[in-house]
């Protein structure tokens, strides 16, 4: 999924997000974009076996041993790492993957839209979200969405 309005409809959509591969560390990348979705509203589920808390939120070894319901799966792990995360995935019912920048694995992005999943690979989600809804402007840069009216940023609640 690459266009403006599939991405910008999946992120409304999306309450509840997992994180694969989520760091503690405040100056990984995983950290700085699961910590910006929080600060919008999003639940933030962390992932990965390092960590008893993250973010203030309890981690969990694998995405089967979360005991809510996941409306996207979010990966930091290597392409290699990623298709038996796809089968964790599907096996809790998650409505998307998405796959962070440098990720890249064509099989798993086929066996997850197999499954029904909305696939995004390559992509950021913290980088999507200002992109589409105005936070990348803050500073200067050109969000690529052109139009003379600023789209709504969703409110959570």
């Amino acid at each position: 999924m690459d266009d403006i309005a599939g991405l910008r409809s999946l992120l409304l959509e999306t309450r509840t997000i997992a994180v694969v591969g989520l760091s503690a560390n405040w100056h990984r990348p995983s950290f700085f974009a699961a910590k910006y979705m929080q600060e919008r509203g999003y639940t933030i589920v962390p992932v990965n076996p390092a960590y008893d808390e993250i973010l203030g939120q309890k981690c969990y070894p694998s995405l089967r041993d979360i005991p809510i319901p996941i409306d996207m799966v979010d990966v930091f792990r290597k392409p290699e790492d990623v298709l038996p995360l796809v089968d964790d995935a599907i096996a809790i019912g998650a409505k998307s993957f998405w796959m962070q920048l440098g990720v890249i694995n064509a099989e798993a992005a086929q066996r997850a839209e197999a499954a029904g999943m909305k696939v995004v690979m390559d992509r950021c989600v913290k980088i999507e979200y200002a992109r589409l809804f105005g936070g990348l402007n803050w500073f200067g840069v050109n969000t690529g969405v052109i139009s003379a009216k600023r789209p709504p940023v969703p409110t959570r609640g």
